[in-house]
């Protein structure tokens, strides 16, 4: 069935409201370069030789992506029409530290990147953490948010940087102060690309949309026994021995936006009342190369995005900016 004007917003529709409810926020100009961001990651989590500069420690599976029958009614983009694709999966820990320990609390949010392998050479990408919402608005408030990590050390007087800087910025505080208990896997875990898209379908009727992957077995949490003996990589020791047992799967599904909904500021996350649709199933089913040479090639990439699926958080466009900044410097790395 073909989604209605009540079912889907259109965009020219929500450019016309004038009465102060309208999604969009002013657009304002980033002011830091994409080489300035990265230089604030490495900033905030040290240069580390062949290493990301953000999600540094991960693993990569391969899978499958089988859509929907309805999601082609939502967007026109290839992966969401008939035919079941390979994909290749990256689980990570947050920050950019390649060593950084499972078990502290700086390795949230978890991440997960989706390539979908389209043909001919061809993908498209989705990026997402564990976390439904980001700490800030914009770029360059996360430069800031960086920038303030980088000074705050353990030698630095309180209330340091950091502290203040949270002090002022109440999201941030709560994205800081409230991510997720330790998981059993990074299975059993939902997923949150907190940017948004808008979808375009065959018949020109578009929508924004913010991505949500929902594990088939579960979000599934760590007692504090259970927590006690774990390790520094028992994420990714438990993903492999669970991929040797069976496929594991998750639903992904697009959270549509109405009217009022924060389309540019990836900090306020829609209500969970919003409708989410089915957009297909993620089966991921072996371990891949995770070989340094295989790392080095594979890139995710949120701006890699096919026909019918633009960019409507201007987030996107300089993260899509700021990722070959990094790839160049790990690629050229020894």
């Amino acid at each position: 069935m073909i989604l209605t004007k009540k079912r889907c917003v259109i965009a020219g529709l929500l450019l016309m409201i004038v009465n102060g409810s309208v999604a969009f926020a002013q657009i304002t100009r980033t002011q830091a370069t994409p080489a300035e961001m990265v230089d604030a990651l490495h900033a905030a989590f040290g240069k580390h030789p062949n290493a990301r500069a953000v999600h540094a420690k991960g693993v990569f599976l391969e899978g499958t992506f089988a859509p929907a029958a309805i999601a082609k009614n939502l967007s026109m983009a290839p992966h969401l029409q008939y035919r079941t694709l390979p994909v290749m999966v990256r689980f990570s820990d947050f920050t950019g530290i390649p060593d950084i320990s499972d078990t502290t609390g700086g390795s949230n949010p978890r991440g997960m990147a989706i390539k979908f392998q389209l043909g001919n050479g061809k993908s498209t990408d989705i990026i997402a953490h564990s976390f439904n919402g980001f700490p800030v608005a914009t770029t360059d408030e996360f430069r800031e948010f960086l920038l303030n990590i980088s000074r705050s050390g353990p030698k630095a007087p309180h209330p340091n940087a950091i502290e203040q800087f949270l002090g002022t910025h109440p999201i941030a505080k709560h994205f800081v102060t409230t991510q997720k208990p330790p998981s059993v896997s990074y299975g059993t875990l939902s997923y949150f690309g907190v940017n948004s898209f808008k979808f375009i379908n065959s018949k020109g009727i578009s929508c924004y949309i913010r991505y949500q992957i929902i594990p088939e077995a579960g979000e599934q949490f760590l007692t504090a026994a259970q927590f006690k003996n774990t390790g520094d990589n028992y994420l990714s020791e438990e993903i492999k021995t669970r991929i040797g047992a069976g496929a594991v799967k998750f639903k992904l599904y697009a959270q549509v936006a109405e009217t009022g909904d924060k389309i540019e500021n990836p900090s306020i996350a829609w209500p969970n009342e919003r409708k989410r649709i089915l957009l297909g199933t993620i089966t991921i089913s072996r371990l891949a190369d995770n070989s340094l040479e295989a790392d080095k090639a594979l890139i995710y990439n949120p701006g890699n995005l096919p026909k019918g699926i633009e960019i409507a958080d201007p987030m996107v466009a300089d993260r899509a900016r700021l990722y070959p900044v990094s790839v160049k410097e790990r690629q050229q790395s020894h």
